[in-house]
């Protein structure tokens, strides 16, 4: 089921593109299609008040845009620690924006975090 789910939402996803285009919608809109596929929760609030963009029963996702993907790092890191989830960033990406996933899935291979690209 795992394995199906991250199919999905690899197709739905799939491929990475540029920033510099004009932006038809705000981070707020791709995290909502993200955390609405994976019936996450939105916005989950921690201790700290801090919040995770998306919160699912097995990720704690951090959703930003492809050129803040080492920002997104550190969060989703720090997110799944305190919820005791799998880090995973929702990296929303344009046709340039290749070079920043390279960039993500380096690090991510180490630190196990899942990755959802997000075409714009």
């Amino acid at each position: 089921m795992k394995y199906i789910l991250i199919l999905l939402v690899g197709i739905l996803f799939f491929g990475c593109s540029n920033y510099d285009k004009v932006t038809k919608h705000n981070e707020k809109y791709y995290q909502t299609q993200l955390c609405n596929r994976l019936n996450g929760v939105m916005e989950y609030r921690l201790k700290d008040r801090t919040r995770v963009d998306c919160l699912t029963s097995e990720y704690a996702i951090e959703v930003d845009w492809a050129k803040k993907w080492a920002e997104s790092i550190g969060q989703s890191l720090y997110y799944a620690q305190m919820t005791n989830k799998t880090p995973a960033v929702g990296l929303i990406c344009g046709e340039n924006d290749t070079r920043f996933l390279k960039r993500l899935k380096t690090v991510a291979k180490k630190e196990h975090i899942k990755i959802f690209v997000i075409t714009k």
